[in-house]
């Protein structure tokens, strides 16, 4: 694998409407977007790791946490944009200065994703027929015994049949965490995107899936880092 041609690229914009100053809100200690950051700038085959941002004070922290970079115009940066597009303004910013063949998508709302997931993942792409390869879990509910509104009635998503199954006969159904997504610049402008036809999985488990969006989640995720440095200095392998 070329680690010239594999770059990260962090999307963190100034508003956040869960959280106030999310990106860059202490979390054990450090910012939590240079948890992000820290894990990738590890990676044995990222060259560089660049931050998407509309905020001075991000791309400071960033800067000092090794990355590079790229400041997003605002009309990029609302509540209603999507993510997508800073990433295509990301690489049009790079692409003359940078011979890039494959993104990585890491979003800094993932801070329990480790540098090995990174690297693993990148190896499944690299070694498999497929166009993309997007992290995932395994849901914790299963979206079988579901209910949705029909009108003013309230009807199960999958019908009553599956109601009745237990949970060891539902199908396995796993969802994007957030952490991970990865393609060619190729195939991101051919699908305006990384969902496509042919995604592999990279399964990461559930502890490792936070997703900050609430104060719920950087609790949980600051619990999960704090129990991870206990058992790192008491030689656990968990």
């Amino acid at each position: 694998m070329d680690k010239n041609n594999i770059f990260a690229i962090i999307p963190a914009r100034s508003g956040s409407k869960g959280i106030a100053g999310k990106n860059i809100r202490s979390l054990n200690g450090k910012p939590l977007i240079c948890h992000t950051i820290e894990e990738a700038v590890k990676s044995r085959y990222l060259e560089r790791v660049f931050i998407s941002t509309d905020d001075p004070l991000i791309a400071k922290i960033s800067k000092q946490c090794g990355a590079k970079i790229i400041n997003r115009p605002a009309e990029l940066a609302e509540d209603e944009s999507p993510t997508i597009n800073a990433i295509f303004h990301a690489i049009d910013t790079i692409k003359n200065a940078y011979d890039t063949e494959i993104i990585i998508l890491l979003q800094p709302t993932s801070p329990l994703r480790n540098a090995a997931d990174i690297d693993k993942a990148l190896d499944m792409f690299m070694k498999t027929d497929c166009d993309s390869v997007i992290s995932m879990c395994k849901v914790e509910h299963s979206p079988y015994w579901s209910f949705k509104y029909e009108g003013d009635k309230f009807k199960s998503l999958f019908g009553n049949e599956c109601l009745q199954m237990r949970r060891q006969e539902l199908p396995e159904v796993y969802r994007p965490n957030g952490a991970i997504y990865i393609t060619t610049i190729e195939n991101l402008y051919k699908n305006n995107g990384f969902y496509c036809d042919k995604i592999i999985p990279y399964i990461m488990p559930a502890e490792r899936s936070v997703d900050i969006d609430d104060e719920i989640d950087f609790k949980l995720a600051e619990l999960l880092i704090q129990e991870y440095t206990k058992n790192a200095k008491n030689g656990s392998n968990k």
